[in-house]
């Protein structure tokens, strides 16, 4: 920031008008020197003794100079010196407050603002009614940032000199920088009166109106929620009046409502350091608080802004939504601790729609309506939710380990795995790092021939339940019922066909299916659990040794059969279809 200093002055000089170049319009220059000092002296002890403005013209009309001047001729002509004048003083304090001027002057553009201070203060104390002085101080002031002590000494100039252009001109630049637009307009209106054309003005008048549209954009988008777009416009806004408080209230609003917590609360932080009892502040504090989960605190500061303005609208609503939805949150748990599934789903799911804008909050409640919708067994809900809870909050580590069990549940082994990651990532744990490894083995196991599967039975099945299964997936899959079907498809049911009889040559072999559902390589042929075996072989073995129940015949069951228990020529079993109604 450049500002510009006064470097002559505004007021005459007492006992020094014989120096000016101002003349009044009856008088001219050669006149006012040719007096005698005693005469300039008589005038401007009557102009300090008036109220400023002495009239200049009466105080040196040839009647009045007669009566000044006699007394003082007659002293002089008796060798008397004549009385010492009290203007004599107001001399002396006047050529010493223009040094301090100077030497503040000095300082000042050798970038010594805090010295220059001290001299431009010390000619105010000489002097107090000559505007320059509060003008050059002024100046300093703003260079060291002292803004409002800027703008009362500037103020005092332009009130001690009504055509100070260069006053007027600072005093809209400060009022810029406190975002004060109809303050500023109307000291640009002034110096537009004094000198239209004059250059800086056009460039303070750009920037009046700039900050206006930039004030005028914030409140309409802030009207519209759309808090991304204030936030732009208030920093634009900002980079103009740099001091408006105000401005960085609604900045610190908006980066909280953008969930921008920390950025938000520094900036409130600094305003109540100068200003503790500043209600928008403590307000905006306790809306960052709230957001932020700590609720106890954040009601502390909306009661505290209630009792400094009782009519503060955006803390009463804000207080009132607050424990609306913490009430809401609450009932929604009391449902599940009754086990009222239904009702609690009712209750979070009103809870959701409270404050959309407390995301901490929120990613609780979904995460607890996750709990309710596993429940039910709806897990894509369940998981769905716990997504919506991370969403929120990125850190919610008992979300991720929900959302991992749930995957683990429906088999998302590689969903699972990476959720077990993050959480292993942010908490180093001995259970996080054996829920990992449990999740990377079923990834493991997972990507071989699931056999379970392919007969279509759970991992608890017994001997029992795998012959039964064996039985219909053998008959369904086996190539004798497709003979009509065509090469693609015949090739594809003579794949599950041998895939069965895998499944159900380890699954019913103990230490095979043991090593089978602890991922372990079955007999050295690799994860896929494959190895060579002859379908049809184990088919007829299956058949002749008797199937569960005692056997069929074709009279017993759904099936429709014969089977020829020494097969047939080619080596193929003696397995016939008749009619197979699957």
């Amino acid at each position: 920031m450049v500002v510009s200093i006064e470097t002559s002055p505004q007021t005459i000089a007492p006992n020094d008008r014989n120096n000016t170049t101002t003349s009044s319009p009856k008088r001219s220059v050669n006149s006012v020197r040719s007096e005698p000092k005693h005469i300039s002296r008589r005038n401007h002890f009557v102009q300090s003794n008036g109220d400023q403005t002495t009239d200049e013209n009466k105080a040196t009309s040839p009647q009045h100079r007669v009566i000044l001047e006699a007394p003082f001729v007659r002293m002089k002509e008796i060798h008397i010196s004549p009385p010492r004048h009290p203007v004599r003083e107001d001399s002396k304090k006047f050529r010493i407050a223009e040094s301090k001027k100077e030497e503040g002057n000095k300082l000042y553009k050798q970038k010594k603002y805090n010295e220059a201070f001290k001299q431009y203060s010390a000619a105010i104390d000489l002097c107090p009614n000559i505007a320059s002085y509060y003008g050059n101080r002024s100046a300093c002031l703003m260079m060291i940032y002292k803004y409002k002590e800027a703008l009362a000494d500037i103020q005092k100039a332009t009130k001690l000199d009504t055509t100070f252009m260069k006053g007027y001109l600072r005093e809209a630049k400060c009022h810029l920088l406190f975002g004060d637009i109809a303050s500023a307009a109307r000291c640009l209106e002034t110096v537009k009166s004094i000198e239209p054309n004059n250059t800086t003005l056009a460039t303070e008048k750009k920037n009046l109106d700039l900050l206006d549209k930039y004030v005028n954009e914030s409140k309409r988008n802030f009207d519209k929620s759309d808090y991304r777009s204030t936030l732009f416009n208030i920093k634009k806004a900002l980079e103009i009046a740099t001091q408006c408080t105000a401005f960085k209230l609604i900045k610190a609003e908006c980066l909280v409502l953008l969930s921008k917590h920390s950025e938000g609360q520094e900036i409130v932080n600094d305003i109540l350091r100068f200003d503790s009892r500043n209600a928008d502040a403590i307000y905006v504090r306790g809306m960052a608080l709230y957001y932020t989960d700590n609720v106890d605190k954040a009601f502390q500061h909306f009661q505290q802004v209630l009792v400094l303005n009782p009519d503060h609208e955006r803390a009463k609503q804000v207080y009132k939504k607050a424990k609306q939805l913490l009430a809401q949150k609450q009932e929604g748990n009391n449902a599940i601790k009754e086990n009222k599934i239904d009702d609690a789903l009712r209750i979070y799911t009103s809870a959701l729609t409270t404050d959309p804008l407390n995301g901490l909050t929120n990613a609780k409640i979904y995460f607890n309506r996750s709990i309710a919708y596993a429940k039910l067994k709806k897990l894509p809900e369940a998981i769905d939710d716990c997504s919506q809870a991370i969403r929120l909050d990125d850190n919610y580590i008992k979300a991720y380990l929900r959302r991992a069990k749930l995957y683990m549940d429906s088999e998302q082994y590689e969903e699972a795995v990476r959720d077990y990651e993050t959480v292993l990532k942010r908490e180093k744990n001995r259970e996080h790092k054996q829920l990992l490894e449990n999740a990377k083995l079923e990834l493991k196991k997972s990507k071989r021939k699931d056999y379970y599967k392919i007969l279509g039975v759970s991992k608890t099945a017994t001997d029992d339940d795998l012959k039964k299964a064996y039985k219909v997936a053998a008959l369904r899959h086996h190539p004798d019922r497709h003979t009509n079907a065509s090469e693609a498809e015949k090739k594809e049911q003579e794949k599950k066909f041998k895939e069965v009889g895998e499944a159900y040559a380890v699954l019913t072999d103990p230490k095979k299916r043991s090593r089978y559902d602890n991922g372990m390589d079955l007999d050295g042929n690799g994860m896929d659990g494959g190895f060579d075996i002859d379908p049809n072989n184990l088919f007829q073995a299956f058949w002749s040794s008797g199937a569960p129940g005692g056997g069929f015949s074709s009279s017993q069951g759904p099936f429709h059969y014969t089977f020829s228990q020494g097969g047939n020529h080619s080596g193929q079993h003696g397995f016939s279809f008749n009619n197979f109604p699957f």
